[in-house]
């Protein structure tokens, strides 16, 4: 029984048998075609819900851009499982850094503001920064003012036998002119920091001076005195720019010279005071009054570090106090016997550290003696930066506020802030996650180390004062601009240690940024545990909102997870972690220097992972962190997107990505392994470590 749109008819019960079978045929065909079509539409759904959950191409102008990039670095024409680091890096010179051309490329955006035609209020800091900056561009004025400014310079502060009369001054009046006028300091450099020992008040620091000429005494002989030669004919050439007697300027310059050897020979190197246990000391001005005469330390300090108020009793830090020592006993002896020629050693000295505000002749020569020194010490000769470049830096440097907030502006707005601060808290989950996993981790160490984590402080983008836009319209009153360059540097000069100053003396922040807004150097602050990423280092082609989540988590994932890691350096240190499987933490960090060992360096010889074993570690255990974070991400968010035609997929784009940030030394100031080293090794590294 059924429906009677179920039932078969019978050939008995209805028509005869012989009407049926012309049809059969046409049921036959009829129910092929239908099957092939149900196949044909299975087929197109399944081929269109494949590609649509797969990564789509991002060809906005920002991804477009990367994958210029991208193109210019690498060879797209190698298979990226055979030759990653060809696909990568197969085009890249050995001069390329990543972190140096993103400095450059942030400073052309400063330059494009600071050169944007527009109406300024009359005295603001926006009009200050901008004229100071053309001034700078001004060659021809430079040009034209020749020595005036300079000998106008000399004249404040005595004069001297070199090239015009000499008025016997006194020396410390003289030398506290030098400091707070002139920002130039020939004996010691003396600074305003918090202080090395907790719990970090700012104070006044005194330390060892900086040198023009390395004229260490363990230097082999012939270099030592191609050294001495090439800073005497330096010191020529000033003395003789300045109109003085070729016969004084020698002797004048080979006692200068004399001073500054003697000089280093009291110098002690930083490991040696370390293992003295004496890298500084704390004394009162009056204190060292006593241990190092020859200084007027009350007067000095006092005219370098107005408005404060500094008494006798005022502490200061001594880094190296046997040198200050030594320092005063041979100035008491200048004084004694050759007072005029240490009035010329302090001018020539200062002429060089205002080289940069004179006119071609003087720059010129200060250029060819730091080439030439280069040479001797066998250091890489200095890039030639244009003009315009070392003018963005000189405005940067004493218009910071101004050009901090214009910078923020235009390079880092607030959906930008909010995608840098997603992708550290995406990287900050994955560390925690990955703590809790590490088997030489006992739960008490674990726990330590995942509060040191969520008690983590970021700072993001700029400090919080260069998000308000008054600041980029402040004042700097205390700032006169002119007749010449030099005045306006020597203005600036004083008016930024004056803010240094006022900074210390108001209500003490958590933590003063050690970098500008657009710089490119992150960094983490052990006292104020607080780790610190620029806004100049999150642009492209490091990271942008608009970028596949892959380059992001690859270039700047990786940075942020390798600074969070140095929260834990202590306890990689032998006996830094006592609670800890040290027998486990021993295996694994011989199993990180053996794996670094085994890649060859240039000229056949090996890496050494023993001696960078904590950046080493950070390097690797930065990659994997960032590559688990992704990872996870992809589970969490949909639409994932990719760089068109280049058949990577998701997970070789991150890989991509970190080779685009690794191929450098390193950034600026920071010393690490070879670069062809790590950017053999890094996706060899990233999976030994994925599976550790």
């Amino acid at each position: 029984m059924g429906t009677p749109w179920s039932q078969e008819s019978s050939p008995d019960e209805g028509q005869p048998a012989d009407w049926n079978r012309p049809w059969a045929p046409a049921r036959r065909v009829l129910l092929a075609v239908l099957i092939i079509s149900l196949l044909l539409g299975s087929s197109v759904l399944l081929v269109f819900i494949f590609r649509n959950c797969g990564p789509r191409p991002c060809d906005t102008p920002v991804c477009l851009d990367l994958l210029a990039r991208y193109t210019a670095s690498g060879n797209s024409g190698v298979d990226a499982c055979t030759d990653f680091f060809s696909l990568a890096c197969g085009k890249a010179n050995g001069t390329s850094n990543s972190f140096r051309d993103l400095a450059e490329e942030n400073k052309s955006r400063l330059r494009r503001i600071l050169e944007a035609p527009g109406s300024w209020h009359p005295g603001s800091g926006e009009e200050k920064a901008f004229q100071f900056y053309s001034s700078c561009m001004d060659t021809q004025a430079i040009e034209d003012a020749g020595t005036g400014p300079l000998r106008q310079v000399i004249e404040e502060l005595g004069g001297w036998h070199i090239s015009g009369n000499w008025t016997s001054i006194d020396f410390n009046q003289t030398l506290a002119l030098l400091m707070s006028r002139y920002g130039h300091f020939p004996f010691f450099r003396a600074y305003l920091q918090p202080h090395p020992a907790p719990p970090h008040t700012p104070v006044i620091q005194i330390d060892q001076p900086e040198f023009d000429a390395p004229l260490k005494q363990e230097q082999e002989q012939k270099i030592y005195a191609q050294i001495v030669r090439e800073y005497l004919t330096y010191l020529n050439q000033l003395g003789t720019l300045l109109g003085g007697d070729p016969g004084k300027v020698q002797e004048h310059a080979s006692l200068s010279i004399s001073i500054t050897s003697r000089l280093f020979q009291f110098l002690r190197p930083l490991e040696q005071r370390q293992a003295q246990g004496k890298l500084f000391h704390t004394v009162t001005i009056d204190q060292l009054q006593e241990m190092a005469p020859a200084i007027d330390w009350l007067s000095c300090l006092q005219a370098t570090f107005t408005p404060m108020l500094l008494s006798p009793s005022q502490p200061l830090v001594v880094h190296d106090l046997e040198y200050v020592k030594n320092m005063s006993q041979l100035v008491e002896g200048l004084l004694v016997k050759h007072r005029n020629f240490l009035q010329s050693h302090m001018i020539l000295g200062l002429v060089g550290t205002l080289s940069p505000a004179l006119d071609s002749k003087f720059q010129e020569a200060r250029r060819s003696l730091n080439q030439k020194l280069r040479e001797l010490t066998e250091r890489p000769p200095l890039p030639a930066h244009p003009r315009w470049m070392e003018c963005v830096e000189e405005t940067g440097t004493y218009f910071e506020p101004t050009l901090a907030a214009l910078f923020v502006r235009e390079a880092f707005g607030p959906s930008t802030q909010s995608a840098a601060m997603e992708l550290f808290t995406a990287i900050k989950d994955a560390l925690i996650a990955r703590l809790k996993r590490l088997p030489w981790m006992n739960e008490e160490t674990r726990k330590e180390a995942q509060d040191r984590v969520t008690h983590l402080q970021v700072k993001i983008g700029a400090p919080e004062w260069a998000l308000k836009p008054e600041l980029a319209k402040q004042g700097y009153s205390d700032i006169q601009l002119g007749p010449s360059f030099l005045q306006s540097v020597l203005s600036c000069v004083r008016s930024l240690r004056a803010r240094i100053v006022q900074s210390f003396l108001e209500p003490f922040p958590h933590h003063r940024w050690q970098v500008s807004p657009w710089g490119v150097n992150a960094y983490y602050s052990m006292p104020d545990h607080v780790v610190v990423f620029p806004a100049g280092l999150l642009q492209p082609p490091f990271f942008h909102p608009g970028y596949p989540r892959a380059v992001n988590f690859g270039a700047a994932g990786s940075i942020m997870a390798h600074k969070l890691l140095h929260i834990f350096y202590q306890l990689l240190l032998p006996g830094g972690c006592l609670n800890c499987d040290t027998r486990a933490l021993q295996e694994a960090s011989l199993c990180l220097e053996r794996h670094y060992a085994a890649f060859p360096l240039p000229g056949r010889t090996s890496f050494n992972g023993s001696t960078t074993f904590l950046k080493n570690a950070a390097d690797v255990g930065g990659l994997s962190i960032a590559f688990q974070a992704y990872s996870r991400s992809l589970i969490r968010h949909r639409g994932e997107t990719t760089l068109p035609n280049q058949d990577l997929s998701s997970h070789q784009l991150f890989f991509r990505s970190y080779a685009q940030q690794t191929i450098s030394e390193s950034p600026p100031g920071l010393k690490s392994p070879s670069p062809l080293c790590h950017l053999r090794m890094y996706h060899y590294t990233a999976q030994a470590s994925l599976d550790s």
